[in-house]
Parts: structure tokens; C-alpha cells; sequence
């Protein structure tokens, strides 16, 4: 029988509350063991380190590697630093979100795929950069977002096969 959620949680916080300064590390394991932070579960973290869940809910929201929400198959990053913005990533970011029909931190419909903001994927040299996993794509334009994203698309279709 698996565990709810709610045992997993309680298990993290219990096994990371003595240290100093528990709260984004049992923010991450929560992320990595469900995949983002339930919101039913917020109040949980914050009974068991002794604070309110706003003070959590801000954490949760000031970062932005945090998920509230399930994420897609796929994790697109669109890097947003200033190299990859001076050469063309803003309109990528347009791109990207109109042909997704999402906006960042948002999961298309057929829940394929995340869209997230990164601030430096460390490919300056090859802006503008997207990240799918642990693959970095660069010179990244409007088209070969596209080929990227059909990539995914069929990726899916033959795993499923």
C-alpha cells in the first residue's frame, strides 16, 4: 500500500525539522518526492515547524522553482538572462507561450508539457537557450522551438506505443 501524501510529508518534516533552517530543504524533498507542493499539505509543513502557512505559502511563492501545482511530462525552460535576452529570447517567450497556449508555470492541456522562466542555463555564448530535462538547446528561435516541441510530442506517442 503506498503512502498519502500526507504521511509522506510528515515523514520529511520530521526527518529535517531539528536541523537549522529546515524549511527549503523540506520544501525540496517534499517537490522531489511529489513532483510539486500540494496545497493541502502546506499546513502540515507549517504545524510542524512552528510557523503560519503564510509564512510557508511566501516561501513557496518567492521562489520560483517551486511548484503548486502538478507539473507536465516535459519541463521547457526558456532562459531569461541578459545574454539570452539580447538575443531574441523575449520573443522567443512570446513564441512559446502563444503556441502552447500557457503562460509560465503553467502545464499545456494535454499535461505534456510545463513552461518555466530560468534565470542563466550557463550557454551565454549560444543564446538564447531552452532547457528540457538535462539537454540544453541553443541558438533557440521561434522554429526550432517548434521542431523541439514536436520532438517531445512524438517522444510521448512511441513511449506510449
Amino acid at each position: 500500500m503506498s503512502k498519502s501524501k500526507e504521511e509522506i510529508v510528515t515523514e520529511i518534516v520530521n526527518l529535517y525539522k531539528e536541523i537549522p533552517g529546515p524549511l527549503l530543504i523540506i520544501l525540496h524533498a517534499v517537490q522531489a518526492e511529489l513532483d510539486y507542493i500540494p496545497s493541502e499539505v502546506v499546513s502540515l509543513i507549517a504545524e510542524g515547524l512552528n510557523l503560519s502557512r503564510a509564512e510557508i505559502h511566501g516561501v513557496i511563492s518567492f521562489y520560483h522553482f517551486f511548484r503548486i501545482r502538478p507539473a507536465g511530462r516535459y519541463i521547457v525552460q526558456i532562459c531569461r538572462a541578459e545574454s539570452c535576452q539580447a538575443m531574441g529570447s523575449r520573443q522567443l517567450e512570446l513564441h512559446a507561450k502563444n503556441s502552447l497556449g500557457v503562460d509560465y508555470h503553467e502545464t499545456t492541456k494535454d499535461g505534456l508539457i510545463t513552461l518555466e522562466p530560468v534565470y542563466c542555463l550557463g550557454n551565454c555564448a549560444c543564446s538564447p537557450a531552452v532547457r528540457v530535462g538535462d539537454k540544453i538547446y541553443a541558438h533557440v528561435g521561434a522554429e526550432s522551438f517548434n521542431t523541439i516541441i514536436s520532438e517531445l510530442a512524438i517522444e510521448k506517442l512511441e513511449v506510449q506505443s
